[in-house]
């Protein structure tokens, strides 16, 4: 009997709708911070907090998930999730002040935790060897559909909201504009929580509880029985053989065994968000803006953005089973570090040129006349550029005004920006995107896979935090080129990491990946304890 495919790509395809919520969830703030920033009078950091508090709480998650997952399973934290996002999603929608939304946004945090440690977990432990990485780029197939949703949905309400039609009107989509945004996501959350009901319990987690009988049975529905009875006492055994090593399972993975394993994880995980994925995702307009495109167009390309992560996860998904995972890494973060230094240079190059016809073209009520000192002096960098406004005026402008005065005074090649934004999501989609979680869910023990996952999980989100909290302050203080130029000097330390340290996984199972990996780290062990005596 052969494996189920279709069934494996069914369930594997509800479970990673927590991926599409994810995705959608964390950047349809992209077009929302325009309209928050005036509206709730915010600094630069509150700015970023409005950005990043939702990975801020996903952060706090992802460190209890995994011994959730352990003790309630997989799927009933995933049901939690798809409730929390949909409570999120409501809440946010209604926020009557800036507190309120952080509030919001950070209870939809807590199923961005949850899912994303979870869902790429429970289809790793559902599917064949052979299948596996393809089933586990599902989750990041659905967070880049979520992302081109949550782009496509912006800009389709924003446009609505400029129209005469009588139903958008009565919607108010041009007064609650932001409002409507946020709030479509409780959608999808509802039919996730709903379609969740068809999934069965994680054949490991049915094991690890003692359920042989119905472990067997989804394994042999999924795998077919031939196969499944091998990987179910392959699985049983691996169980047995670390049952009682250990009372504090969260400190299991820090021991020398899988100290290999450990570092591989944690610095894919820094190495993922610190090269800027979720600064270009979640302030994706604000940046195009910065490049002189107006509200309409810098939403429109915004698109681009997803529909370009989009296809180039279906390559990666298409490729990793049969290229391997090192190698997609390897061209990928390459890609990444040559596509932010061409960025930085763009940005570089750029100079600041206030013209008479953008004077006028300020609205009635900002004093003009401070202005005119300024008019046709050239700036070679965007810092020089705001210093020069603020010293004019007195005062730092309004963002909104500072924000306007740059787009339209700045003069750049727009069309090399905008390629080498679309090659730097391409470069990470087609690797560290989906292989980071496909190599977590292969490196881990059985034992400790949920732990281990939720820390390096958690270290991931902090760094994703911390760069979406300080990204609109790093424009206002750095400049944008130093800022793109420091994002791809990490890539570039990070693709010697993966040269020199990142091994292939494909086509093993995850008991034999465990033997290979703790006998290494037991054998350079021993070898080192014989040294010693």
């Amino acid at each position: 009997m052969k494996p189920n495919n279709a069934y494996i790509v069914l369930i594997s395809s509800i479970v990673a709708l927590g991926g599409f919520l994810m995705g959608f969830d964390a950047s349809v703030i992209s077009g929302v911070i325009r309209f928050v920033e005036p509206e709730f009078s915010l600094t630069k950091l509150e700015l970023g907090w409005a950005v990043s508090s939702l990975t801020l709480s996903a952060t706090l998650a992802m460190i209890i998930t995994g011994p959730l997952s352990d003790r309630w399973g997989r799927k009933a934290v995933l049901s939690v999730s798809a409730l929390l996002y949909a409570f999120s999603a409501i809440l946010s929608a209604f926020a009557p002040s800036f507190v309120f939304l952080v509030i919001a946004r950070m209870i939809g945090g807590l199923g961005v935790g949850a899912s994303l440690i979870t869902a790429p977990m429970y289809i790793a432990e559902i599917s064949p060897p052979k299948i596996r990485g393809k089933m586990v780029s599902f989750n990041q197939l659905n967070i880049v559909v979520g992302i081109s949703a949550a782009f496509f949905s912006n800009y389709l309400i924003l446009k609505l909201g400029q129209s005469e039609a009588g139903w958008t009107k009565a919607l108010k989509l041009d007064i609650f504009n932001w409002r409507w945004m946020l709030g479509l996501e409780a959608l999808p959350a509802i039919i996730y929580f709903l379609a969740l009901f068809i999934v069965p319990a994680s054949p490991r987690w049915l094991i690890m509880k003692g359920r042989d009988m119905e472990a067997l049975k989804v394994m042999q529905k999924a795998g077919g029985e031939n196969f499944s009875t091998a990987e179910f006492e392959n699985a049983k055994q691996s169980f047995l053989n670390d049952a009682g090593k250990t009372k504090t399972p969260f400190r299991a993975i820090f021991k020398p065994a899988l100290r290999t394993v450990l570092t591989i994880g944690v610095v894919l995980a820094i190495l993922q968000q610190i090269t800027g994925i979720n600064s270009v995702f979640f302030y994706a307009p604000m940046i195009f803006g910065q490049s002189g495109l107006g509200v309409d167009a810098s939403f429109a390309q915004a698109i681009y953005l997803g529909l370009t992560n989009l296809g180039f996860t279906v390559v990666a998904m298409a490729l990793i089973d049969k290229a391997g995972r090192k190698p997609l890494l390897i061209i990928g973060v390459a890609g990444i570090a040559v596509s932010m230094f061409i960025l930085a240079e763009g940005f570089r190059s750029a100079t600041y040129t206030i013209t008479q016809e953008t004077i006028e073209s300020l609205h009635p009520e900002i004093n003009k006349e401070n202005l005119y000192p300024l008019k046709d002096r050239e700036f070679l960098s965007d810092i020089e550029f705001k210093s020069a406004l603020t010293e004019a005026v007195g005062f730092p402008l309004e963002d909104q005004v500072e924000s306007d005065l740059l787009s339209r005074s700045i003069k750049l090649d727009s069309r090399q920006i905008l390629v080498a934004m679309l090659a730097f999501v391409a470069s990470f989609a087609v690797s560290v995107g989906p292989v980071m979680w496909v190599l977590f869910s292969e490196l881990f023990p059985n034992t400790v896979r949920a732990v281990a996952i939720s820390f390096v999980g958690f270290i991931n989100s902090l760094v994703s935090f911390l760069v979406q909290l300080v990204f609109p302050w790093e424009l206002s203080n750095l400049g944008t080129a130093p800022t793109f130029f420091i994002y791809g000097l990490f890539a570039a330390l990070g693709l010697l990491f993966i040269l020199f340290k990142v091994p292939e996984t494909k086509g093993k199972s995850l008991e034999s990946l465990q033997a290979v990996f703790i006998k290494k780290a037991k054998v350079s062990k021993t070898f080192h304890q014989n040294g010693e005596n």
